[in-house]
């Protein structure tokens, strides 16, 4: 079939010239969940035609609901009480890809806009952007890249099901980081997730096996921040996918096991002016610009008020243990793995800030919002560094007050943060504000195992 217009976008004219009679769409929600469909490739062609004319109506509900499909009873911007109603997705062309695992089906990810086309306040991917267009008016590109750890298990959802969510079977057993024996495990599925993510753009610098059974981490190549963002999110959701064709079901939950160490979402960033490193400075004794620290002290001072966006659930803060590998104090080291704030300072190439705090549970949009307005607002304001580094195991770090160990508190925290505000709007802060608030009412309203085995008998 011929082309339509010499100057459509290519991966339009991509799907008018293939086969393909279906196109996949997905969106993130508000927990960085995709939630998507297959569209007829004729409803394709014309909802990704350019704005105003192009968009497809995707039910609002998706900023509605939480990871359950429980609708929240405490939101303003959608509810019952708006009928639920189609919101306009607009589709990224520039994210075009096909899916490996499911017969090459051209997919792409989409964000929310208003019918003005201005973006919808509390889509997760139009939040980020937000961020990175105030970096561009700074003059920056900001670079990243996000690693992953997650568990394994020999699972089906059926599988689960009739556990009633108790004593999943991990995919291996021991505690057996960077092995290549245990690589041979599974290696099918170790391959599939090398080379079929590859293949879905989403390129793999490193993955190897981690501490605990069944345990994989990954690190995705670096890349501009919306494009790590959408690389992050399609990870985990493709990993998912890739391991049900194994009987596998990888979790990215942040603490499966009081007795493992948690899972982590490392976000590595830098800043760019399009052609140089910024944070690098080959006079400074560290390799560390002064921009670059301030970016860090922004981090430092204020990425506390930004906590739920990379702790999102009740289960983030068992993850924030004394002891195990997660960091509890906003602190920052000269490559050091205790600290929540890493600096790999070196080469011009290689110079960055990896900020250790994210779980592997996070929205990748959100976090990277998060950590990104933290550090510019340090710019912004010329922050200095007042604190000196940590050494050792969080050696110096002994007056500085660890995280809030609750949801409820973080959340609160977040609320009344007028750099949230500033950085994220009114409308985004209010609304995920009241997503937390009721994460934490279901909690309170459940009754757990642990209340059962403590009590049950005994009181």
């Amino acid at each position: 079939m011929a082309t339509q217009s010499t100057d459509e976008h290519p991966a339009l004219t991509a799907v008018r010239d293939s086969n393909a009679g279906k196109v996949k769409v997905a969106c993130s929600d508000i927990d960085g969940i995709l939630r998507g469909k297959y569209l007829h490739r004729d409803k394709f062609l014309g909802a990704a035609q350019p704005h105003p004319n192009g968009g497809f109506g995707f039910c609002d509900v998706v900023f509605g609901w939480d990871s359950g499909d429980q609708t929240y009873d405490n939101t303003q911007v959608t509810g019952w009480q708006h009928g639920f109603p189609d919101a306009l997705a607009r589709l990224d062309l520039d994210t075009a890809r096909n899916v490996p695992w499911d017969n090459q089906v051209p997919f792409f990810l989409g964000e929310f806009i208003n019918t003005d086309g201005s973006a919808f306040p509390v889509c997760p991917r139009q939040t980020l952007k937000r961020v990175l267009k105030r970096a561009e008016k700074l003059g920056f590109d900001v670079m990243a890249g996000m690693e992953f750890e997650w568990f394994n298990f020999l699972e089906t959802p059926h599988t689960w099901a009739a556990k009633h969510g108790v004593g999943p079977q991990n995919l291996t057993p021991g505690m057996f980081g960077y092995s290549v024996l245990r690589m041979a495990d599974n290696r099918e599925f170790f391959n599939a997730l090398m080379d079929e993510m590859a293949a879905f753009r989403v390129p793999i610098e490193g993955l190897h096996t981690e501490t605990g059974p069944g345990t994989y981490e990954v690190a995705i190549a670096f890349s501009k921040a919306l494009e790590a963002a959408d690389r992050a999110i399609l990870f985990k959701t493709g990993t998912k996918e890739i391991g049900k064709r194994f009987g596998i079901m990888p979790s990215f939950m942040a603490k499966w096991s009081q007795r493992y160490p948690g899972c982590s979402g490392h976000i590595h960033q830098s800043l760019s002016d399009g052609t140089s490193n910024l944070f690098f400075d080959a006079k400074s004794t560290r390799s560390m610009s002064s921009l670059f620290e301030s970016y860090l002290a922004g981090q430092v001072a204020c990425l506390m008020q930004f906590a739920p966006m990379f702790w999102p659930t009740i289960n983030s803060y068992k993850r924030l243990v004394d002891g195990f590998w997660a960091p509890v104090k906003p602190t920052w080291g000269l490559d050091n793995r205790t600290a929540s704030f890493r600096v790999i300072a070196g080469s011009p190439k290689a110079t960055r800030l990896e900020t250790r705090c994210p779980g592997a549970d996070v929205n990748p949009y959100l976090a990277m919002a998060a950590v990104i307005a933290a550090g510019l607002h340090g710019v912004e304001k010329g922050l200095k560094l007042t604190a000196a580094p940590i050494t050792g195991t969080n050696e110096g770090s002994e007056n500085i007050p660890r995280a809030p160990r609750s949801l409820l508190e973080t959340t609160h925290n977040f609320k009344q943060s007028e750099i949230a505000r500033d950085w994220l709007g009114d409308t985004f802060v209010d609304h995920f504000a009241a997503t937390r608030i009721w994460e934490h009412r279901q909690w309170q309203d459940a009754v757990t195992d642990w209340e059962l085995m403590r009590y049950f008998e005994i009181i």
